[in-house]
């Protein structure tokens, strides 16, 4: 009996010694940790080779992966990826790298995480040798300490195609939180379409300068802003959708040139086309906050359930309004205040707020005001502004 208790022992405490172990690895006697791809485990770490995860494979990913320069990151169509919410975990593609990312409508990739709750995971992260216009030319991502930006603004960083994002947005602490994609510099060369985010604690998508374009973007249920941009974005982009419940406390746009220099250069200046914006219905919900400089060529924009329509900051972004600031066929529906105060100015003094009255069409043409039914949540244009036309849902099949 007492043999069979000492084998039980040790049996039990060579179990307990792997299970301590089970992100290292011992070679000649010395334990380092497991990084890259061991069988359906991806191990975070600097991945110094070309990776593929294969078609229709359920992948966790553990800790932050950093793709290094010159090297690719392959995810076929149909892959899970399910981050580990018991530890930092992200996914970075790093200045020099690529990332072949192509789902299908049919077969989305999905990277989700072992916990379904937002901020489980820190997301998706590309940096790129764009150009930004902080002072030096050059940053550090918020999250992995990764250099971004450049001198090539035809930079290619690879290709995303029908991908889902859930439960993104890692905090870690009140200032830092990570985001459902993060574009760090990255160039025009870069393809994206057909992404969304979901659930997400922090903002949908964000750009940090670069001049990549994004098309048939979804941000759903985003804590904070769907959609946010600064350091000089310049894409060139068409067919966005917002959707925001009681959980979201942002704005569908934030959007800066630059905190520390409103007029920095370049300035951002995207120019995106057919825009749906679903707001909450809270008397503090607003559907756009343009501030500290910031340009933007928008048209078709559909705008409904908010308080407030555009607000804009600071007369270094309101200056612009007309020529690097405009807003052509806008729709307001189901809006919670009356009409002329759907458009107006912040102006920031030392005395606080002052809020300046700004006609509708100064920012463009053709505004729409009015109680206008939608036929689902976010599927339906109105004279021509909007994203997703009910003949054509190019959303279905692959969000949720």
């Amino acid at each position: 009996m007492k043999t069979i208790k000492n084998l039980f022992v040790i049996a039990l405490a060579m179990i307990a010694f792997a299970s301590c172990s089970s992100d290292s690895e011992s070679t000649n006697g010395v334990e380092t940790e497991k990084v890259g791809l061991i069988g359906n485990i991806f191990y975070g770490g600097d991945i110094n080779e070309d990776i593929t995860l294969q078609s229709g494979q359920t992948y966790t990913v553990t800790k932050g992966v950093h793709i290094k320069s010159g090297h690719v990151l392959t995810i076929e169509e149909g892959v899970t990826l399910v981050a580990d919410a018991d530890v930092l975990s992200y996914l970075m593609i790093e200045k020099g790298a690529t990332i072949q990312a192509v789902g299908t409508a049919n077969a989305p990739i999905v990277m989700t995480a072992s916990k379904e709750i937002p901020g489980a995971w820190g997301g998706l992260m590309i940096c790129g040798n764009a150009t930004i216009n902080v002072d030096g030319g050059s940053g550090i991502s918020e999250v992995g300490n990764a250099s971004y930006g450049g001198s090539s603004d035809t930079d290619n960083s690879g290709t995303l195609k029908y991908i889902r994002l859930e439960y993104t947005g890692y905090a870690f602490d009140e200032d830092h939180e990570s985001n459902g994609v993060a574009f760090y510099g990255v160039g025009s060369g870069t393809t994206v379409d057909h992404i969304q985010v979901y659930k997400g604690s922090d903002d949908g998508f964000e750009f940090f300068g670069g001049t990549v374009s994004a098309n048939y973007l979804v941000s759903t249920y985003s804590q904070d802003d769907s959609f946010d941009w600064t350091e000089g974005w310049r894409g060139n982009c068409m067919n966005w959708v917002a959707v925001q419940n009681e959980d979201s406390k942002g704005t569908g746009f934030e959007s800066d040139n630059l905190e520390g220099n409103n007029d920095a250069t370049p300035r951002s200046k995207p120019t995106i086309a057919n825009i749906t914006l679903v707001g909450n219905g809270t008397d503090k919900s607003q559907s756009m906050n343009l501030r500290r400089g910031t340009g933007a060529i928008l048209s078709n924009l559909l705008m409904t359930n908010y308080m407030i329509g555009v607000g804009v900051e600071q007369n270094s972004t309101a200056n612009l309004i007309g020529s690097d600031l405009t807003i052509d066929n806008s729709v307001l529906t189901n809006i919670i205040t009356d009409a002329s105060k759907q458009y107006f100015s912040y102006v920031k003094t030392t005395e606080g707020t002052q809020r300046t009255a700004v006609a509708s069409d100064q920012f463009g043409t053709g505004v729409t005001v009015g109680a206008i039914a939608l036929n689902s949540t976010y599927v339906g244009k109105v004279n021509g502004a909007g994203a997703v036309d009910a003949g054509d849902d190019w959303t279905a099949g692959w969000t949720k």
